[in-house]
């Protein structure tokens, strides 16, 4: 699918910067380069993202109980309540340093102890995380050959190449950032940024929450603040994508704050400017989102999933999870088939409470059920809307104000092909 073609214009208040990413804010470079964890030497699999100083940081994590070493070891550096201060964010691609006991974890602490010891800062200021094989011993020694080249060649225009370095089976980087100008009482004219970057193609369906995304932003944030904004961000963003229903062993994402907004005051922002800040993070995050579930293994299609009339927002949750994970209506919307039907099997299995009779379906804005029954519908005109790049599937369940949006793709020959041939 090409990429940027299904991107949302930010909401009013919030404007795109143009390239932007993990070093759009103030206070942060990045580099990316092949450190030989991967064969290839035309892949990069090395990224580094730095703050200039230490600053306030959070993370989220996989809720897999076969999670890897370096969650396990950035949850210590978080102090096991997943807020604190960080310097840095290490991330390998072509690994994933899990299902590997006590001499993954070994790996994991060195290599966070390096990247600090090039760095100058506390082991414990270095989060770290992988993404690739399960259940490969990770090599330590791409670590000690690269990461002093990797802290030397730390820039603001790294970035990309960190975007880059963080791929598996993903087709292009994703990476994005938006500034804004406040008018929270207190603290109006600052200017903040929020850039990140995020990798994930197969096995995603993150519960945090193989997800991986690392946000900063330049606004003031208190350590516990930057968790709470985070945490709503995630959970209507990331924790709303599924490619193939499967929790990575590895999903982390981190959100590293330096403070260093134009106009930025000494306190933390609180209040209005707070709910300015998390609205313009979920922004972010649910545009990192999207492009991960259209980059989805094989996809043809972005697929958005609209419950309504649910009788409470878990309930539409459900069902839309229902209809997403769906392998039949995935095929169905790959084959170009308006097959109703299949998202009515879908929310019926749920267990998300309406009658039938209530129900109505929407595909692409065609009308195709109305009370539980069969609409009569252009077929040529579903088709040619099916030649879109995101086919939105509408449902309401006909039993409250419950509501809930979900991103998954179509499934098509290729998920197979590039899932069958993974390790070899």
């Amino acid at each position: 699918m090409e990429q940027g073609c299904i991107r949302l214009a930010p909401p009013p208040g919030l404007e795109a910067v143009e390239g932007g990413g993990v070093t759009s804010a103030r206070g942060f470079r990045a580099c990316g380069m092949h450190a030989g964890i991967r064969k290839n030497r035309n892949e990069l699999d090395l990224a580094l993202v730095a703050a200039d100083e230490p600053c306030a940081a959070a993370g989220m994590f996989t809720q897999n109980v076969f999670c890897s070493a370096p969650v396990i070891v950035s949850r210590e550096h978080l102090d096991d309540v997943s807020y604190g201060m960080a310097r840095a964010v290490l991330v390998n691609s072509g690994n994933a340093n899990a299902a590997t006991g006590s001499i993954g974890l070994e790996a994991a602490r060195e290599t966070a102890s390096m990247a600090a010891e090039e760095i100058g800062c506390p082991e414990d200021e270095v989060l770290v995380a992988s993404t690739g094989v399960i259940g490969v011993h990770l090599p330590i020694a791409p670590f000690e050959e690269h990461l002093p080249d990797a802290v030397g060649s730390l820039s603001v225009s790294g970035g990309h190449d960190a975007a880059a370095a963080i791929m598996t089976t993903d087709t292009f980087p994703k990476e994005y950032a938006v500034t804004y100008e406040s008018e929270a009482e207190g603290f109006s004219g600052m200017r903040v940024t929020i850039g990140g970057m995020a990798k994930g193609s197969g096995m995603i369906m993150p519960n945090m929450a193989t997800m991986i995304s690392v946000l900063t932003t330049d606004a003031p944030l208190a350590p516990e603040d930057a968790y709470r904004a985070l945490q709503k961000a995630v959970s209507a963003s990331f924790n709303k994508v599924t490619v193939d229903s499967d929790t990575s062993t590895n999903d982390s994402c981190y959100l590293l704050a330096s403070g260093k907004a134009s106009g930025a005051p000494t306190e933390p922002i609180e209040g209005a400017a707070f709910d300015e800040f998390t609205r313009a993070l979920t922004h972010v995050c649910s545009t990192l989102a999207r492009d991960l579930a259209s980059d989805g293994e094989g996809a043809t299609r972005l697929i958005t999933v609209q419950v309504t009339g649910a009788a409470d927002d878990a309930d539409a949750d459900t069902a839309a999870r229902a209809v997403a994970n769906s392998p039949l209506v995935k095929t169905a919307v790959f084959g170009h088939d308006a097959n109703w039907g299949r998202i009515a099997m879908a929310i019926g299995k749920s267990g998300a409470a309406f009658r039938q009779e209530d129900v109505s379906i929407d595909i692409m804005g065609l009308a195709v059920c109305r009370k539980g029954l069969t609409v009569d519908f252009d077929e040529d005109e579903a088709l040619r809307r099916f030649e879109n790049p995101e086919i939105v599937l509408s449902v309401d369940l006909g039993a409250g104000e419950g509501a809930a949006t979900v991103w998954t793709c179509d499934l098509t020959h290729d998920y197979v092909t590039i899932n069958g041939d993974y390790r070899t």
